[in-house]
């Protein structure tokens, strides 16, 4: 039942593989945006095994499995009753929901069966992937079938079976033998942090990174290949449709296999060798069709070399035949390691691979449109197995290292020697970390943090500017032909600061997991991935506003960085100069938002990258045309990104002793203090960044006839050099007092921008409304530095108070430890909450343009929101009785 229930959803899921190209023909849409389309049900597929794994592992997999699909027929069947881009997309999000049964069916079946059996149980159930076919024979059947070729009735027969599949799965089940043993001993159900533990181990990401590629690859290629075979060879979509079979069906079907071999000779090694078998199949599936000409002496000789149909489909078979095997390997590896927590690990992994199904159509078809060769698909696919290859070898031999060095360790213990003298410490790692010791930090620890601080500011200003590029972008798009309303417009530039803030969240406790230097070359690297994206999307006229949004979505990356950015440094100083610290590394970060302001229109109106760059657009305003190049705005990060990436990972280092779990730091979500300073923060850095992202926008709308707009990054570069300011002087006198006054001060500056907006009296004056922003930013550009030192100072005090022995050194560098660690995480959540600044701003300026002509009321607002601001800083920090005096 638990296989059956699978297939049905895993045919749902991938159903747009065949209707989706009937949708692509209706709507015209281009290789981007078709796998746009083909992805989003995997995205949200993807995302919700994580969930579905946890809500497996507390309430059993029967009434999760069944209420799963009940949810999900309803948006299937009102998927036939769609007309627009939009609309397919909203609804393939959660039709993708049926993607996330694999967690839940993965716990499910395992808790069945001994260690002895589990590969073989779980391969069987992930032939459940079979489903793939189902929809590449029964869809093109259902239109055919249909009187007009329409493929609408296929959601509502897939919808109907999605019912009845779960009423079937009801009846025929039972509650799993370990669960139903656990409530009726009425045992505690586990916290979500103690369900969340396994993922601190490196070797689940390893997992679901070559699960990526055997699971996530095969997906993208399931939706891909009817594509694929119809445009390469010319198929008709029923053909295409039954050669693709012979890659899912038998794919499928042969995971059983795959798990019974892991049974016998080990999940590993079954793995490392269905890597090497894809790599030569998608290395020759890769080669081009290619025309070489020699010029030889009695004419030209001609020679094609090209992968024939029979061939390709040959390889396909032998491809899918490997992600089978693979697929059942890696979680029959998962249940050697986590065997009482399938369903969170199950569900982690599931999640990475699920992503590969929602990524790689996507980057299939930005690569199709960009290189112009279909195979193109295939070359990112080696890219992925070598990466995933490399890095098992590197983990595996890492783990051997440290097998041998605890041998070791136990060597030189029983010799009575200094082994810390004597062994050969790994690079990049500070085993002995001890800042507020003046000797030390005298020593050697002030030249190793200042280093640290070195490179992680240039990553941090990149990560800004990729962050707020689309302020400049978007006031672009109209004048090259892009046909977008101003409230669209404000949308694009806001959308980064709701995405933003989610990252921000999610990276606001990744530095002790992963370690600062590690998260830093990660974070800074993929920041390649919007930059490049926004450089050829805006090249293309037809690119739709769908894909522009997920684009600007995408930018939100950047602000995540700063989170982790942030909390990293504040773990190389001691509490005396982390305002400094943080300010330089903030202020100089902050920095690339008006670098981004300055620089990206040089780079579009000079032509910079000309050559990188592509060809030029016509820019047209009142009637004046001017060659310019948009997609520079995203071309000219790139070289600066690979550079910061490459000193990041050469010249920064990870703390040892910076270990917490996830419950440890989501702790700092009981403290009072978490939320009053994520409001005050809100209202310096939230400003900042909004301000930043919409104010282009709203001199530009308010101003036309001026070229104001051109000179909007001065007030984010002051807000970024005072910033540093502003923590020296939370340094020298305390933050509070300082703060309160930068709160007074935004309060007055948007009641006097009021004044000098365009009204019935006149046309404004655009000199002194950009003068009172000015002031603005430069308040809070001193605000953002001395609210971001009063928060590691607010969770070191509270910690150190609870010492009752001020005498005990070490129960009083214990509390200073845990102290620093919230204040971290504290500081990466306030931020986190604050960038949501920069969504809201840009919307609030967008919505009181559109409702009242003018954004007189978003900045009255404003101005209310910053004497709140002033309120909480006296009570709770400046007043002479106040809580924390900081």
């Amino acid at each position: 039942m638990n296989t059956l229930a699978f297939a049905v959803n895993f045919a749902v899921w991938v159903m747009f593989s065949v209707i989706g190209i009937k949708i692509k023909a209706e709507l015209n849409l281009n290789e981007t945006e078709f796998g746009l389309l083909v992805a989003t049900p995997i995205l949200t597929g993807s995302l919700i095994r994580l969930p579905l794994g946890l809500l497996t592992d507390r309430y059993g997999g029967r009434i999760i499995f069944m209420i799963q699909m009940v949810v999900v027929a309803i948006p299937t069947w009102l998927l036939s009753y769609a007309t627009e881009y939009w609309q397919y997309l909203v609804l393939g999000l959660f039709v993708g929901m049926a993607g996330g049964s694999f967690a839940v069916g993965i716990a499910y079946t395992s808790a069945w069966f001994s260690k002895e059996r589990q590969g073989t149980a779980m391969g069987i159930f992930g032939a459940g992937n079979a489903g793939s076919s189902l929809t590449k024979f029964i869809a093109p059947m259902l239109i055919a079938a249909s009187a007009t070729g329409s493929w609408r009735n296929v959601p509502k027969v897939y919808s109907i079976a999605l019912l009845v599949m779960a009423v079937l799965f009801w009846f025929f089940t039972y509650e799993d033998p370990l669960h139903q043993k656990g409530v009726q001993k009425d045992q505690r159900r586990p916290t979500l942090g103690e369900q969340l533990m396994p993922l601190l181990d490196l070797r689940v990401w390893r997992f679901g990174l070559a699960y990526y590629f055997v699971f996530g690859a095969f997906v993208a290629l399931a939706l891909w290949l009817p594509k694929y075979y119809v445009g390469e060879y010319g198929l008709p979509l029923a053909t295409a449709a039954f050669l693709t079979i012979l890659f899912d069906l038998p794919s499928g079907a042969i995971r059983a296999l795959g798990g019974w071999a892991s049974d016998k000779v080990g999940g590993n090694q079954v793995t490392w060798w269905v890597l090497w078998i894809s790599l030569a199949s998608l290395v020759i599936l890769s080669y081009p069709p290619t025309t070489m000409v020699i010029h030889g002496i009695k004419g030209d000789v001609a020679f094609s070399i090209e992968v024939g149909v029979v061939l390709f489909t040959v390889l396909i078979f032998i491809l899918g035949l490997a992600q089978g095997f693979g697929k059942a390997s890696v979680y029959r590896s998962l249940a050697d390691h986590y065997p009482t927590s399938m369903g969170v690990v199950g569900g982690i992994v599931g999640v990475i691979g699920g992503l590969g199904g929602f990524t790689l159509p996507i980057m299939f078809g930005v690569a199709a449109d960009v290189v112009g060769v279909r195979s193109s698909c295939f070359m990112l696919l080696v890219g992925v197995v070598v990466v995933t290859m490399v890095w098992i070898w590197r983990a595996e031999s890492s783990e051997r290292e440290e097998i041998l060095f605890r041998h070791a360790a136990a060597r030189a213990e029983l010799e009575n020697a200094e082994l810390l003298e004597h062994a050969r410490r790994r690079r990049h790692l500070l085993v002995d970390w001890r800042p507020d010791d003046e000797t030390f930090w005298a020593a050697s620890g002030r030249r190793i943090a200042n280093r640290n601080l070195l490179f992680s500011m240039p990553a941090l200003l990149l990560a800004f500017a990729v962050w707020v590029v689309w302020s400049v972008i978007v006031v672009e798009l109209p004048h090259i032909g892009y046909q977008f309303s101003t409230n669209q417009l404000f949308w694009l530039a806001a959308l980064p600061g709701l995405s933003g803030a989610f990252f921000r969240v999610l990276y606001s406790f990744v530095v002790p997991i992963f370690g600062g230097r590690n998260w830093t070359v990660y974070s800074t690297a993929l920041l390649i991935l919007p930059t490049l994206w926004i450089g050829y999307a805006v090249q293309d006229p037809g690119t739709n506003y769908a894909v522009f949004a997920v684009i600007a979505l995408l930018c939100g990356l950047g602000a995540g960085n700063f989170s982790s950015s942030m909390a990293n440094i504040s773990f190389f100083y001691p509490k005396r100069l982390q305002g400094t610290a943080l300010g330089l590394n903030a202020g100089i970060g902050n920095l690339g938002v008006g670098l981004a302001q300055l620089i990206a229109p040089i780079a579009v109106y000079g032509g910079a990258l000309l050559i990188l760059g592509g060809n030029a657009q016509t820019h047209v305003d009142q009637g004046v045309t001017t060659p310019i190049w948009v997609q520079n705005a995203g071309f000219i990060w790139v070289p600066f990104i690979v550079l910061s990436t490459l000193a990041a990972w050469f010249g920064m280092d990870n703390i040892a002793s910076v270990r917490a779990g996830f419950a440890d730091q989501v702790a700092i979500f009981r403290h009072k203090h978490q939320w009053l300073m994520s409001w005050l923060y809100t209202g310096t850095f939230g400003s900042f960044i909004g301000l930043a992202a919409g104010f282009p926008m709203l001199v530009n709308t308010q101003f036309p006839a001026s070229d104001a707009f051109k000179l909007a990054f001065i007030g984010p570069v002051l807000a970024a050099l005072v910033r540093p300011i502003g923590g020296w002087l939370a340094d020298r006198i305390g933050g509070a007092w300082i703060t309160v006054w930068c709160f007074v001060v935004m309060a007055m500056a948007p009641l006097a921008a009021v004044g000098f907006l365009p009204g019935a009296s006149g046309e404004g004056n655009v000199q002194g409304f950009v003068l009172m922003f000015l002031v603005l930013f430069v308040a809070a550009g001193i605000g953002n530095g001395t609210t971001i030192r009063m928060i590691p100072v607010i969770f070191r005090t509270l910690r150190e108070r609870k010492v009752i022995d001020r005498n005990n050194q070490a129960a009083l560098e214990q509390a200073q430890r845990e102290g620093s660690t919230e204040g971290a995480a504290a500081v990466g959540f306030s931020s986190a909450v604050a960038a949501f600044g920069g969504f809201f701003i840009p919307i609030a300026c967008g919505t009181s343009i559109k409702l009242m002509g003018g954004p007189q009321g978003a900045l009255i607002f404003f101005s209310l929101f910053y004497v709140s601001c002033v309120a909480l800083t006296w009570w709770w920090y400046a007043r002479q009785d106040a809580e924390v005096a900081c």
